[in-house]
């Protein structure tokens, strides 16, 4: 049964003032699941400016997946701030790394081990830019949109489409993108994807951590966008089977080199390395160590085969496309299609310094 919850009745009290030096701060992190996102608040009588100036917490880390109940006691530490988008003011959202109780990293703590990977390649200047495909659904986890009793028409008039007959959900979506700049969010784009009610947004370029950070806190207010609309969002990359698209996370990288004069060169040696340890990247790029990009990389649907690596100019069916303008100006980016939507940016951001910037194979 839908929540019988008034909007416009909530928004008298969020206008209710705060005292001066007061504010809520939101504290945000990743479950057990390595997937799904968690959350709470607290009162703090100063207003941070910086993620060191807030204090660690605690939560249950029993309810979480991340901690036994004999010793449940998991250490929240905050890393990077943003501007709440919900409660406005001098509230604050705060992106968390979890710890045990005997301060070592939990298990789904990605953030940890990329900090370090990027500390040792920040010579190199990673950039990152990462395509979150998603897809809306309703309550009742059925597509946004689609009739209950069968299907839309097939895929074509959906992708970047416009008209109530081919796009669903693109409140959700404009809500989304809002509360994303408003944050600091680097969010550059969105569009609607080739299935009716999957969509995209695109967050970059960012360097190093940052990338992990804004992608992993962009999921969260979309969740929590979606929640105020009565929707449901789903990163699962392959939410419907048979002849629709899945959905990915896009990864556009990029080295200082690459983006000098005749960083071709540079782009075709990384490409090179990565087809070395292409059985490496795929476990890494979603959080079952490739089981749900079977389900994806088939090799149609704009996808290349999990158990083949590929790479070509334009090529949407390639493991690694280099964009056109990129061939012609001879220096860039490349574009890794391998990821699924579901993966951890932390966890694909940081096994392509590992390939292309530190040579660990």
């Amino acid at each position: 049964m839908a929540q019988l919850t008034n909007k416009t009745v909530l928004d008298r009290y969020l206008r209710l003032e705060i005292p001066d030096q007061k504010c809520q701060v939101m504290y945000v992190w990743v479950d057990g699941s390595g997937e799904n996102l968690r959350s709470k608040t607290r009162t703090l009588n100063f207003i941070p400016k910086a993620p060191e100036e807030l204090p660690i917490w605690n939560f249950d880390g029993s309810s979480t997946g991340q901690a036994e109940g004999s010793n449940s006691d998991v250490y929240l530490h905050p890393v990077a701030l943003y501007r709440d988008p919900f409660r406005l003011g001098n509230n604050k959202l705060v992106l968390c790394e979890t710890y045990k109780y005997n301060k070592k990293p939990t298990d789904t703590n990605h953030r940890y081990r990329c900090t370090e990977v990027m500390t040792r390649a920040a010579s190199q200047h990673p950039w990152f830019g990462m395509e979150q495909e998603y897809t809306l659904l309703d309550v009742d986890k059925h597509p946004l949109g689609w009739p209950k009793n069968g299907y839309p028409g097939p895929q074509g008039p959906y992708y970047c489409g416009v008209g109530a007959s081919k796009v669903y959900g693109r409140d959700v979506v404009e809500a989304h993108y809002r509360a994303c700049l408003y944050t600091g969010i680097n969010i550059s784009g969105t569009n609607a994807e080739v299935m009716p009610a999957q969509w995209e947004f695109q967050v970059g370029p960012c360097e190093g951590i940052t990338m992990g950070d804004d992608l992993w806190m962009a999921r969260y207010l979309l969740h929590r966008v979606a929640e105020d609309f009565g929707v449901v969002v789903s990163l699962d990359p392959k939410p419907i089977p048979g002849d629709w698209n899945g959905a990915g996370m896009h990864t556009n990288f990029s080295t200082d080199a690459m983006r000098k004069p005749n960083g071709i060169l540079a782009i075709e040696t990384a490409i090179e390395k990565l087809g070395k340890v292409h059985a490496a990247h795929i476990r890494a790029y979603d959080p079952h160590g490739g089981k749900d990009n079977e389900r994806r990389l088939t090799g149609l649907h704009e996808t290349s085969s999990i158990h083949d690596f590929s790479a070509g100019v334009a090529n949407r069916g390639a493991s690694i496309r280099i964009p056109r303008g990129v061939a012609e100006e001879k220096t860039g980016y490349l574009e890794d299609r391998r990821p699924s939507s579901n993966a951890d940016p932390y966890v694909v951001s940081e096994r392509l310094v590992r390939t292309i910037c530190l040579d660990e194979s």
